[in-house]
C-alpha cells in the first residue's frame, strides 16, 4: 500500500455557505494538515487536539475558505501555505507559499506521506487542488455537476482548462472533495463533462454552469 492511501480525512461542513473544512491525519506519526479554515476555529482545534499539525492549506482566496485562518494559525503555530498569487487577496505572506508557476510534482508531505500539490487557475488565479491516494481535494475548481461559479467568460475557459487536463486524465474511481456540500466520484464527472463538451454554448458563458443542464 502507497503510504498516501493511510491518510485519514475527516470532513467539517461549516459556515453559511456550506464550506469544508479538511483535516488530513496520518495516524502512524498523529501529524495532520488543516485545508482551508473557513469559520469555527474552536471546531477545528477540537478536532486536531490530539495531533500535531503540520500545515493550513488554503485552496484559495475567496474569503468564506479562510474565515478562521489567523485565528487558527496562532492557536496550532503552523506554517500556512497557499499559491502565492493568491497573497494580496488573503492579506498575508504564506510561511511556505506555493508555486508561482505551473510546476508538476509539487507536494506536501504528512509523515512519510506525499500530498501531490496540482495548480488549477480559473476560479482564482491561484486555485490548487490536493492529490493523495484515490482522494482530491478540489477546492472551488470543481464540483459533483459542474465547475466552480466563475465571473467571466476567460475565467470559465481557464477553469475549464484545468480541470479536462489536470483532473480529468486522474483514475476514474478518484473521489472529490469539493470546497462547498457532498464529495463526488471522478467517473461521474468525466461522463458529464463528456454530455457538455458534446453541446455549442454561448461564448459569454461563465457564472454557475452545470454539466449536464448548461
Amino acid at each position: 500500500m502507497a503510504r498516501e492511501e493511510e491518510i485519514r480525512l475527516i470532513k467539517y461542513l461549516m459556515g453559511p455557505y456550506d464550506n469544508n473544512c479538511y483535516i488530513l491525519i496520518f495516524p502512524e506519526t498523529m501529524e495532520s494538515i488543516i485545508v482551508d479554515a473557513p469559520s469555527e476555529p474552536d471546531t477545528i482545534m477540537n478536532a486536531v487536539m490530539d495531533t500535531r499539525v503540520k500545515r493550513i492549506v488554503i485552496t484559495h482566496s475567496h474569503q468564506d475558505h479562510w474565515g478562521a485562518l489567523q485565528a487558527v494559525k496562532e492557536r496550532t503555530g503552523a506554517p500556512v501555505s497557499f499559491h502565492v498569487s493568491e497573497e494580496a487577496a488573503i492579506g498575508i505572506r504564506p510561511d511556505l507559499p506555493l508555486g508561482d508557476d505551473n510546476v508538476s510534482g509539487e507536494t506536501i508531505s504528512l509523515g512519510p506521506a506525499q500530498i501531490k500539490v496540482i495548480q488549477t487557475p480559473g476560479h482564482t488565479p491561484g486555485s490548487i487542488c490536493l492529490l493523495f491516494g484515490r482522494n482530491l481535494i478540489t477546492g472551488d475548481t470543481l464540483f459533483p455537476g459542474g465547475p466552480g461559479h466563475t465571473r467571466t467568460p476567460q475565467a470559465l475557459q481557464q477553469t475549464i482548462d484545468s480541470i479536462t487536463r489536470k483532473l480529468l486524465v486522474l483514475p476514474d474511481d478518484i473521489q472529490v472533495w469539493p470546497g462547498h456540500g457532498a464529495e463526488g466520484i471522478l467517473r461521474q464527472s468525466k461522463q458529464e463533462y463528456a454530455v457538455f463538451a458534446g453541446k455549442s454554448h454561448d461564448p459569454g458563458l461563465c457564472g454557475d454552469v452545470v454539466w449536464l443542464e448548461s
